[in-house]
């Protein structure tokens, strides 16, 4: 039996001048925002958002340049500017005080958001985040070179070696899954945007020597309560950098086997568990 994905009501609002695609469920508990990884869309959280709204308010995004969000002319698509429209969002919606979680990327901005904002942020989650260390998947450092970026002309016939790269066991994932994620991959006009996410935090050998030193020499001064979550098997920001949440002073730290890098996907019951035994409790 096919199994079909969650459907949302899309909602839209102005941030920084943005027009700006999201999701909203759940009325009660803390508020809770999911960052999507590069390139990324609020539809990697389709089995997430649900479950963790059934104790927490729940909100997902589109970043600028990705999803179903506008995009703009010579965006800054720094860790920093992401973590500024992280604000931004939390600030339009009335919100105070957060719990984020990020993936890749997203995980990247929280962290930065951790650091430039900690008055805001109560609890931090991180799914395999960008930034601590140089390695990344080879096929999101050749984005960086002029013209390549030209060459991808979204097709249905990329999507399984896309999904090679991203997750452990493919073929668990959900068809009606793969198609919502095409649908969104395919928008058209979305390679400049595609080339300023990678360019602004990756070259070709790797994740910016400026990007990922410098969140490794801050990580101590997180001070929030954290859990890392990382796939063994993570083919595109490599498990050994998990030895990396050590530097964070109140860390919590799964490394689950057979897993990808994106566990809340891969694992969706498991993770969402996980998440929300972590916002319950104190780590000693």
């Amino acid at each position: 039996m096919e199994v079909k994905s969650p459907k949302y009501r899309d909602l839209y609002i102005e941030v920084a001048g943005v027009k700006t695609r999201y999701w909203q469920i759940g009325d009660q508990g803390s508020p809770l925002i999911l960052l999507h990884g590069g390139n990324g869309s609020i539809e990697f959280w389709l089995y997430n958002v649900a479950p963790l709204a059934q104790q927490h308010r729940v909100y997902a995004f589109d970043m600028y340049g990705c999803g179903r969000s506008s995009q703009l002319a010579n965006a800054d698509y720094s860790l920093a500017a992401q973590a500024e429209f992280i604000r931004a969002f939390a600030e339009s919606q009335g919100l105070e005080k957060i719990n984020l979680l990020g993936n890749s990327m997203g995980g990247g901005a929280a962290m930065t958001f951790a650091l430039m904002f900690a008055a805001m942020l109560d609890r931090l989650i991180l799914s395999a985040p960008l930034g601590w260390g140089q390695q990344i998947n080879l096929g999101l450092r050749l984005l960086t070179i002029p013209g390549v970026i030209n060459l991808l002309r979204p097709s249905r016939a990329m999507i399984p070696s896309m999904l090679k790269w991203n997750f452990a066991n493919p073929g668990n994932l959900p068809p009606d899954w793969i198609e919502r994620r095409y649908e969104v991959f395919a928008l058209p006009d979305r390679q400049k945007s595609i080339a300023g996410l990678a360019r602004a935090n990756i070259n070709l050998w790797g994740v910016k020597p400026q990007v990922y030193q410098e969140i490794i020499a801050k990580l101590p001064q997180i001070q929030q309560q954290t859990l890392v979550i990382w796939g063994e098997a993570d083919r595109v920001l490599p498990v050994s950098q998990a030895k990396m949440a050590a530097k964070i002073p109140q860390h919590q730290l799964e490394i689950w086997p057979n897993c990808g890098h994106h566990p809340f996907l891969e694992f969706p019951d498991r993770f969402n568990n996980t998440v929300l035994e972590f916002l319950k409790q104190r780590i000693c």
